[in-house]
């Protein structure tokens, strides 16, 4: 299997994770998540952004053979985006510090393929 396409396969299960955990923090209502319209405001972008038929399509596209301009087009729209929300979560850590680690993770994904 092409590294490329592996990386691509890992990318799209990470932004469906992410959109999983945001999916969660939302249902759960416990004292960790004191402000729940901030986490709410990222689940509209994600839904905005179409991030999940994004994952989706690259999942689709990389399974049996690796389509590098398919794959850096739906990257890029992801970014697009995702550094809206990455913008928001560092202009609103205190509330949104449980989505850094994701975020961060998706961000060096996104690197991966620029280098």
């Amino acid at each position: 299997m092409n590294f490329e396409m592996q990386k691509a396969l890992m990318f799209a299960e990470n932004i469906d994770n992410f959109i999983q955990f945001v999916q969660k923090c939302l249902e759960n209502k416990n004292n960790l998540y004191p402000n729940t319209d901030k986490i709410y405001q990222i689940k509209l972008w994600i839904e905005d952004f179409k991030f999940q038929i994004i994952a989706d399509e690259l999942l689709r596209i990389n399974q049996h053979d690796w389509n590098p301009k398919y794959t850096h087009y739906l990257i890029n729209q992801f970014q697009t985006g995702f550094t809206i929300i990455e913008e928001y979560e560092k202009n609103n850590h205190q509330e949104l510090f449980i989505l850094s680690g994701r975020l961060y993770t998706l961000r060096n994904l996104i690197q991966s393929f620029e280098a």
